[in-house]
């Protein structure tokens, strides 16, 4: 099923504060991007939570809206950003640039080749469509991936994160843009899981270009069946919450 823009119309700004070329995200506002937004109900995106992390969806959605489309557009993150911690946007970046804090520690690592003009309209109907896709992934097409190969994550301490994420456009996409799930894989490197899954963007013109989101699963441990369909009903009653 093609996944089109989330039913929310908030704006971007609902989601972050600035000042200037400084961007912060607080734990309720990733919080909220993510659950209402994005669909994604992972526990380390709850605002209370201890290990709480800005969503790598939302970083997508500020990086797009701040720089635009481009025919080769990646990120890929460099660890977790925890909330309120300001990041400096570049003004005038690059084909290659990173979005780093005040000690220089970079937080994401951004390719943006060949720009593509758009406008925000647009532009916020692909981040809507795109992200919206992270709703899907959990149970839906990770679970599924997990059990053939025999693994599963902590059901105490579930660390499931994005690694990176990457489009190539052929051109702007209309309004009517909508983001369609295709195959995905996953391969085990020890206690790590890398798990890439793959898309197709299209408008009511056609098709425009593919995606790819990677993610890492981490704290591996032999896939327990019993174990993880609780951790799917826990789940469920949180999205339906």
């Amino acid at each position: 099923m093609s996944a089109t823009a989330a039913p929310t119309t908030e704006p971007l700004s609902r989601f972050h504060h600035q000042d200037g070329d400084w961007l912060w995200v607080g734990a309720d506002q990733g919080s909220g991007f993510a659950k209402r937004v994005a669909g994604d109900h992972n526990p380390l995106h709850d605002a209370d939570a201890p290990r709480f992390c800005v969503p790598g969806d939302l970083l997508f959605a500020l990086v797009v809206h701040r720089y635009g489309l481009a025919q080769h557009f990646a990120l890929s993150f460099r660890g977790m950003l925890r909330a309120d911690t300001p990041l400096h946007f570049p003004p005038r970046p690059g084909r290659e640039f990173a979005i780093a804090d005040n000690d220089q520690r970079e937080y994401v690592h951004i390719t943006h080749d060949a720009p593509l003009p758009s406008d925000e309209a647009a532009r916020l109907a692909l981040i809507r469509a795109y992200v919206g896709c992270s709703g899907e992934t959990f149970p839906d097409r990770l679970c599924p991936l997990l059990a053939e190969a025999g693994v599963m994550f902590n059901p105490q301490r579930p660390f499931v994160v994005y690694d990176s994420m990457a489009l190539d456009l052929e051109r702007a996409p209309g309004m009517d843009v909508g983001v369609t799930p295709l195959d995905a894989s996953l391969t085990v490197n020890g206690k790590r899981a890398d798990v890439q899954f793959n898309y197709r963007i299209e408008d009511g013109n056609g098709v425009i270009g593919h995606a790819v989101k990677q993610m890492v699963v981490s704290g591996l441990r032999d896939y327990d069946a019993e174990a993880m369909d609780a951790v799917i009903e826990a789940y469920q009653a949180r999205r339906g919450s």
